[in-house]
């Protein structure tokens, strides 16, 4: 019995490194510093050889894998909690209480993922007299591993940290700062760690009248105002998305009277999805441009869409597309991504109300699950669905679908009257739950999540809104 337990744990371990990538177990090595030899981490090549070492210290068992489940969380892969037995919300839970990775250890680590490979660039330019003069260019991670074995950089001493982030990127202070006054506090919950210290507003919509009074607008007087891509599947190999050029059509008419510069693309595979997504993230033009917006009609499960060629395209891998890190033109700048698609096959049941009765049988409404999966985890993005997790969406084959045509509506309306784009959005929310199917038993609820800092307002265009053009 025994060995059969220590099998499958040797066997979870191994499907874990094999979905971990290059920058993932670079990750994982940097975060056990401070618990495994230094010398014993710079011959580790896989995510399995970490485990080993974390094994042979007693930090890792079949019967305790809450370490493990501290990293994947701390290096974002939340689905391979699930092959330990956790969930993200599970381990927030437990770190209090169970937490290894240090503060200090954390702090350095989310300050990495903040920083551009143009920062990297101008912070190797600062530190030059500190570096090894042939050094082959690193990345962050080895950059902060240097300082710290030079004594430059210690958990009681982050001067050269504000130094860099002073005069690269002032934003990356609000990092080390609060790292500083949680270390004079000696807050203890502190380990739960840094999974928003990027993100001043981040979640799904909540109290946003409130939220929108204090905080501040995306600046959006650059020349342009950014470009705008409309991918439109309507032909599959097994059906037809009729209603969908309706859809594309409005999209491309308000999108453009709100001054973006639109492009169209028609019945794209899943690789010429990624293709595109990765033609358009080294476009150099974003520099100019104010933010950049992408729509996408097609169908879909959860979490992803669907190319013509009926294969599934990861929702998060095409968004990551944008990141700070690998668009550096769109850094700082809000991206938001509107998918008209279903995300399963159940479907949303009407809740009756204003009657003491009993209601009428019908399955479950789906407990709404949080999109933040889909999202990459950092600042200024929005992601729109059309649904809730695990629900269908619903498409009328002569007007369009229900998400996608009150969202142009609500966008003309409200534009016009200097709204912010979560105040539209949740009008749009409204709008879709009042709707219902002809025969009365179908209902829709758009589901949103964003990581934006700041209100998002489009410029008021001087034209009159399509709607009203003739």
């Amino acid at each position: 019995m025994e060995n059969n337990v220590s099998l499958k744990f040797h066997q979870q371990l191994l499907l874990i490194s094999e979905n971990l990538v290059t920058e993932d177990v670079a990750a994982l090595k940097f975060l056990c510093m401070d618990l495994l030899q230094l010398s014993k981490l710079e011959g580790v090549k896989s995510a399995a050889d970490i485990f080993k070492l974390l094994m042979a210290q007693e930090y890792l068992n079949a019967e305790d894998t809450f370490l493990l489940a501290e990293l994947l969380y701390r290096i974002k892969c939340h689905s391979l909690l699930e092959k330990l037995g956790y969930t993200k919300e599970k381990v927030q839970e437990r770190l209090h209480e169970k937490g290894r990775i240090s503060p200090y250890r954390q702090m350095l680590y989310e300050l990495s993922e903040n920083i551009t490979s143009e920062m990297l660039k101008e912070i190797i330019f600062l530190l030059q007299n500190h570096l090894p003069k042939r050094w082959i260019t690193p990345s962050v991670l080895d950059l902060l591993t240097l300082l710290e074995k030079q004594g430059l950089l210690t958990k009681d001493n982050v001067q050269i940290l504000e130094y860099i982030c002073k005069t690269v990127s002032p934003d990356l202070l609000e990092i080390t700062d609060c790292y500083k006054k949680a270390k004079d506090n000696k807050a203890a919950n502190f380990t739960q760690g840094f999974p928003e210290l990027n993100l001043e507003l981040r979640g799904e919509f909540s109290n946003v009248e409130n939220e929108s009074k204090t905080i501040s607008s995306y600046k959006m007087d650059g020349p342009h105002t950014g470009f705008c891509l409309i991918i439109n599947n309507v032909n599959f190999n097994s059906s037809q998305r009729k209603g969908s050029c309706k859809d594309a059509e409005q999209l491309e008419r308000v999108f453009t009277w709100l001054g973006l510069d639109v492009r169209t693309y028609t019945d794209l595979t899943s690789e010429a999805i990624i293709n595109l997504m990765q033609t358009w993230q080294h476009l150099q033009d974003h520099k100019d441009r104010n933010c950049f917006i992408c729509c996408i009609l097609s169908h879909g499960k959860s979490g992803a869409i669907y190319g013509t060629d009926d294969k599934l395209v990861s929702i998060r891998m095409l968004m990551t597309h944008f990141t700070a890190k690998h668009c550096p033109q769109l850094a700082a700048k809000p991206k938001l991504f509107f998918i008209q698609a279903c995300q399963g096959n159940n479907i949303q049941r009407p809740v009756y109300v204003d009657t003491d009765g009993p209601t009428p049988d019908s399955s479950p409404v789906q407990e709404r699950v949080s999109l933040l999966e889909s999202i990459p985890e950092e600042a200024d993005f929005l992601l729109g669905m059309a649904t809730v997790e695990g629900c269908v969406s619903f498409r009328h084959i002569e007007e369009g679908t229900w998400y996608i045509q009150a969202l142009c509506s609500k966008l003309q309306l409200l534009v016009p009257r200097g709204e912010d784009i979560l105040s539209i959005l949740t009008q749009v929310n409204e709008d879709v739950a009042k709707r219902v199917s002809p025969s009365g038993t179908k209902k829709q609820m758009p589901q949103p999540a964003y990581t934006l800092r700041r209100k998002f307002i489009f410029p008021i265009p001087m034209a009159p809104p399509p709607s009203e053009q003739h």
